[in-house]
C-alpha cells in the first residue's frame, strides 16, 4: 500500500509538522515515533513500519499508556506490536470538506473557549463522548462554545492539523440541549475559519454511526478513506 497523501497517516503527519511542539518524539536504530503529549491527547504515529520505528512506538506507548492509533484500514502498524495487543479497535471514516454547503449558522451566543473553560470542556466531553479528550486537548486551538445560564452546553473545535489540512473535533451538545441546531452552528464557524486560511477541514467518524455520517454530508464532507481506530493498553 502506497501512503503519499498527508492524510493517509494523519497522526504522523501533524506530529511531526505542524504540531511537533505538542509531541513526545521518539527514535531508535533509524526509525522514530511520535505521541501526543498525553494532557493534550492519546494520539501515536511510527514514522513507519520499520524495526526501529516499531521499537520507538513500542517504548513511548509503554511509556505514556492508552495511545490511540489512526491508520488506513489494512494497514500493519497496529499489527507490528505484538507485546502491546489492542484493547479495542474500530472502523472509521475520514471525511474532507473544500467548501461548506450553503445553510444559516443560526445565532447561538458564541464564545471562544480558553483555559478558564478547560474543566467544564472535558466535563461535557466526558458526558457526550465525541472521541478522546482531555483537559488540555484545547491547546490544539480553534474551540468555540455556547453557554446557557452560564452553562456550557455545546462546543466544537479543531484537533490534528497537516499540511493543507486541519481537522474538525470536539463537536458535542450537552443532551439536554440537542435538537437546536448548536452542533452544525458551531462546526460551521470551525469549519469556516479552517477555509477561510486556505486549507480544507477533515474529520473521522465511526463507520457504523451513519447519523453522525449523514450530518457531516449536510456540512458539506464527503467520505475519502475508511480508517482504523486502535486503543492499545
Amino acid at each position: 500500500m502506497t501512503l503519499n497523501h498527508p492524510l493517509d497517516r494523519p497522526v504522523w503527519s501533524a506530529l511531526a509538522t505542524r504540531l511537533a511542539s505538542l509531541a513526545i518524539r521518539a527514535e531508535h536504530e533509524g526509525g522514530a515515533a511520535v505521541r501526543l503529549d498525553p494532557d493534550i491527547g492519546v494520539f501515536a504515529a511510527a514514522a513507519d513500519v520499520s524495526a526501529g520505528s516499531r521499537a520507538a512506538l513500542d517504548d513511548l506507548c509503554r511509556r505514556y499508556p492508552g495511545a490511540g492509533l489512526v491508520e488506513p484500514e489494512g494497514t500493519p502498524i497496529a499489527a507490528a506490536l505484538p507485546d502491546l495487543p489492542p484493547v479495542s479497535q474500530a472502523a472509521c471514516v475520514q471525511m474532507t470538506a473544500a467548501a461548506l454547503t450553503p445553510g444559516q449558522p443560526g445565532d447561538p451566543d458564541v464564545l471562544t473557549l480558553s483555559e478558564a473553560d478547560a474543566d467544564e470542556m472535558l466535563a461535557l466531553a466526558t458526558l457526550t463522548r465525541p472521541g478522546p479528550f482531555r483537559k488540555g486537548t484545547l491547546r490544539l486551538g480553534g474551540f468555540v462554545g455556547v453557554r446557557r445560564e452560564g452553562r456550557l452546553i455545546a462546543m466544537a473545535g479543531e484537533r490534528m492539523k497537516v499540511d493543507g489540512f486541519s481537522e474538525l473535533s470536539g463537536v458535542c451538545t450537552h443532551p439536554e440541549f440537542r435538537g437546536q441546531g448548536l452542533a452544525g452552528a458551531l462546526s460551521r464557524i470551525v469549519v469556516g475559519r479552517i477555509i477561510e486560511r486556505g486549507e480544507q477541514a477533515f474529520l473521522h467518524a465511526y463507520a457504523d454511526h451513519a447519523a453522525t455520517i449523514a450530518f457531516y454530508e449536510d456540512l458539506g464532507f464527503s467520505t475519502r478513506a475508511r480508517m482504523t481506530y486502535t486503543v492499545l493498553p
